[in-house]
């Protein structure tokens, strides 16, 4: 679903400027779910505007107002209206894990080579 600026007056995003944007929007989540809210493409190819901490995660817990924190990575001012969309959210379930501490990990095929070990074939 997209993400909407509740805004009374415009907001002017000046390049490298970050800003928390509110959206109006209170959700309730049931336990074992979770919001996530990202980029819209187009505003990220076009304007260089991009949400900061993709995905931001909304817990089920969280009871605010949703406020999408946004980033100007352009070289010009960006005008945020009142109404325009400003990101997505996506509703997932999630699983909660329990983890079990261990002296020892079982042995893999691929160990632990990070990144770039497995090549691009």
């Amino acid at each position: 679903m997209d993400l909407r600026a509740n805004i009374d007056t415009p907001i002017t995003l000046k390049p490298m400027e970050r800003r928390l944007i509110p959206t109006g929007l209170y959700i309730a989540l049931p336990k074992g779910y979770e919001a996530q809210v990202r980029p819209r493409s187009g505003l990220a190819l076009k304007h260089g505007i991009t949400v900061l901490n993709t995905p931001g995660t909304v817990d089920a817990d969280y009871r605010g107002e949703l406020m999408v924190l946004l980033i100007n990575f352009s070289t010009e001012d960006f005008i945020i209206n009142a109404g325009e969309r400003i990101a997505q959210m996506v509703i997932a379930c999630h699983e909660q894990a329990e983890f079990v501490e261990v002296e020892v990990l079982d042995e893999t095929e691929r160990g632990a080579g990070g990144y770039g070990h497995t090549g691009v074939k």
